[in-house]
């Protein structure tokens, strides 16, 4: 369960924009046929809460908008589970189709913020490595050619602590990988504290959680509006900062 509620920040009758807590699955996972078969279904798993069901409950024409609304219902994209952070979610299917199709071109501007073991150098660049995924494993990797693909992050540090052993980083992706700013930052020696996966010894156990915030989200939606929305970092973020500061 997370830790805290989502938060609505902005409703229209297209979509709305929602804080998301870390902790909280975006989505439900489909279940494959054989597993079923098998008994072999982690009922936990099924039953957690989610995104998608807790934004359906409060919405109910989301149950009927998506590619999969069985298991995303408004669903445009997501975060990981330990990611906070800002989300739209669309409301209609019209709504739905044109902000996925803004997000597949690339027309939506996204900044997360992560703290990082070390501080990059230099302090503002662009990494631009093809991810593709470890044989045998989920897990993505800048070192392998399978089904790699092009995948572009760029960064700022905006803040370094404790003498420069970790960093606040604005990253910038420009496509939409998964697991991209993860992989992009630790491929360049300074992996996200928390982060269990690709963090390594050092940095997977410098925080409770992945310390990566999806700070803001900004569109032009084509027909002269613009969108833009920020999520401040969460409470359990800034403890981390504030225990870095005062160790």
């Amino acid at each position: 369960m997370s830790s805290s509620e989502p938060q609505i920040i902005f409703e229209n009758p297209d979509f709305v924009a929602v804080v998301k807590p870390a902790g909280l699955l975006v989505h439900r996972v489909r279940v494959g046929a054989a597993k079923e078969r098998a008994g072999n279904v982690d009922e936990s798993r099924r039953n957690e809460p989610t995104l998608a069901g807790w934004l359906a409950a409060r919405y109910p024409e989301m149950a009927q908008v998506g590619d999969d609304p069985e298991y995303r219902p408004g669903i445009v994209h997501r975060l990981d589970k330990e990611t906070s952070g800002i989300m739209i979610a669309a409301r209609t299917q019209s709504s739905f189709a044109h902000l996925k199709e803004l997000f597949q071109a690339h027309a939506m501007k996204k900044s997360y913020l992560a703290l990082t073991a070390g501080t990059p150098d230099p302090a503002e660049g662009t990494i631009d490595r093809p991810i593709g995924i470890r044989n045998g494993t989920l897990k993505r990797s800048v070192h392998v050619a399978t089904m790699a693909k092009d995948a572009v992050t760029e960064y700022a540090v905006k803040e370094r602590f404790a003498g420069g052993a970790y960093a606040l980083v604005e990253a910038r992706p420009r496509t939409g990988r998964t697991h991209q700013i993860r992989v992009h930052l630790a491929s360049i020696g300074h992996p996200i504290l928390g982060d269990r996966l690709y963090g390594g010894t050092r940095a997977a156990h410098a925080a409770p959680r992945l310390m990566l915030h999806a700070a803001s989200l900004e569109w032009d939606d084509g027909a002269g509006r613009r969108f833009s929305f920020e999520a401040p970092l969460p409470a359990d973020f800034l403890q981390v900062i504030h225990s870095i500061t005062k160790g």
